[in-house]
């Protein structure tokens, strides 16, 4: 445990030393391809010398149709993950939709995950906080870069002192969203690590009718240049076969395209710390 606690005190003190990746698939799929996705994101992670989390939802409380797949459930979810964090020997994050799951969640997980249409929640934020365990938030598509000082204060208020917030794009209606990279620039002076999520923010939200449609194709060509642009975090989601995940198909990105895509923004890590 001390080792997966180890990883992200490391990272909050010291956001710019090394990218942390935050990856997995986006609801816990079978404990084989949960296990295959854990092992090759770590693997590669350790190589390269990034910290890692493995991220999965137990639940997915906003799908586009009723009748989607939404995961195992927190009571299955939670034990699934601590195996998982157990095996693999890295920190795991998942998300919370209630302010009445969060002590429960934070006893198993490493860092507490707030869904960007849940990040103005004031209950859910500050019941968050109060684990004392790291908050990730992501921010709303419909909030711009300056409304998340709002959502800083009510974590902030409830005593959490390991805060990040995560930029997945900003809708403007008509199926798609757009990332501004002034707006990353306006969320870094708030002086907290900023993750971005490559993946989500290749959605084309409804853009399938009954499904959020993506993408994926342009997640690298977006990482990178969130990379670039000097971003403290990157969020990912993959699957051996996209095609086949239960959430998010249409965003994955192909599990074997994982490593030499991490291998790339690695290399301009170091270009832009260096430089």
């Amino acid at each position: 445990m001390a080792q997966q606690i180890d990883v992200l005190e490391s990272f909050f003190a010291h956001p710019h030393k090394r990218l942390l990746v935050i990856g997995g698939p986006c609801v816990l799929e079978s404990d084989a391809i949960n296990k295959q996705i854990g092992e090759i994101l770590r693997d590669t992670c350790q190589e390269l010398g990034l910290s890692f989390v493995f991220k999965a939802s137990f639940d997915k409380a906003n799908r586009s149709s009723v009748k989607s797949p939404r995961g195992p459930g927190m009571k299955s979810g939670l034990e699934r993950l601590a195996k998982l964090r157990d095996s693999l020997g890295v920190p795991v994050t998942t998300d919370i939709h209630d302010a009445s799951q969060c002590d429960l969640v934070a006893k198993t997980v490493d860092m507490l995950q707030v869904p960007a249409f849940l990040c103005r929640q004031t209950d859910l934020l500050l019941a968050a906080a109060g684990t004392g365990k790291p908050v990730n938030v992501k921010k709303g598509q419909f909030m711009s870069p300056a409304e998340m000082g709002h959502v800083l204060a009510k974590v902030r208020e409830g005593g959490c002192r390991m805060t990040m917030i995560t930029e997945r794009g900003t809708t403007f209606g008509y199926n798609r969203l757009v990332n501004d990279f002034m707006g990353i620039g306006d969320l870094m002076d708030f002086e907290v690590p900023i993750c971005f999520d490559a993946t989500h923010s290749t959605q084309l939200p409804g853009g399938e009718g009954e499904r959020t449609g993506g993408r994926p194709e342009r997640a690298p060509l977006l990482a990178k240049a969130a990379v670039a642009a000097g971003v403290s975090a990157l969020f990912l989601e993959c699957h051996p076969e996209p095609s086949k995940a239960l959430s998010d198909a249409s965003t994955m990105l192909p599990l074997s395209s994982v490593p030499a895509l991490l291998k790339s923004l690695d290399a301009i890590r170091k270009a832009v710390v260096n430089g």
